[in-house]
């Protein structure tokens, strides 16, 4: 199936999908997470795509880097403050569809602020499943200032710089499920 031809209701398998993001740590490095715990609806009007829905809920209290002590400074007020905002959206706004690439633009809430982002998503197929289930796979990223949102912690470096960049990288590899 190509990508002008979805239609229907799809939901994120949390399964067999990541939601991550990349960061530069002490100006030299990378470190990655990824949230655990995320749900996501699409209804997809391929004729008329302005007529698409998205809504994505993450969990931040669900953020993995592989180091407890790190999560545990993430999930606390000096980042995401998961106790007073436990709940992220992304809701779609608008979608222009180019190829086999369909740009998705939104409203990204965290910390109850809210930005408008882009972000350019490539189909990469669909597929039946042994158990029937109607699968697509989209993969995409895009690059965010925390700062945007609140999330403006840091520590300065003796050589200069900070400990954590201020440019997020926003990574997504979805597979969705057709809904019956």
């Amino acid at each position: 199936m190509q990508l002008n031809e979805l239609n229907g209701t799809y939901v994120l398998d949390p399964t067999h999908t990541t939601l991550s993001f990349v960061t530069r740590h002490a100006m030299v490095t990378k470190v990655r997470g990824s949230f655990e715990e995320f749900e996501g609806q699409a209804v997809i009007d391929a004729a008329n795509p302005q007529a698409t829905t998205l809504e994505v809920k993450i969990n931040p209290a669900s953020v993995n880097t592989r180091n407890e002590d790190r999560d545990n400074h993430v999930r606390s007020a000096d980042f995401f403050d998961v106790e007073k905002y436990p709940t992220w959206t992304f809701v779609g706004t608008s979608y222009a569809v180019q190829g086999d690439t369909v740009e998705v633009t939104g409203d990204l809430t965290i910390k109850d602020i809210t930005r408008s982002i882009t972000i350019p998503l490539e189909y990469q197929g669909s597929a039946k499943d042994p158990f029937g289930n109607d699968r697509v796979g989209f993969e995409g990223s895009v690059q965010v200032n925390r700062s945007d949102f609140g999330l403006t912690w840091n520590a300065a470096l003796e050589t200069g710089g900070f400990l954590v960049s201020d440019k997020i990288t926003l990574e997504f590899e979805i597979s969705a499920i057709k809904q019956a």
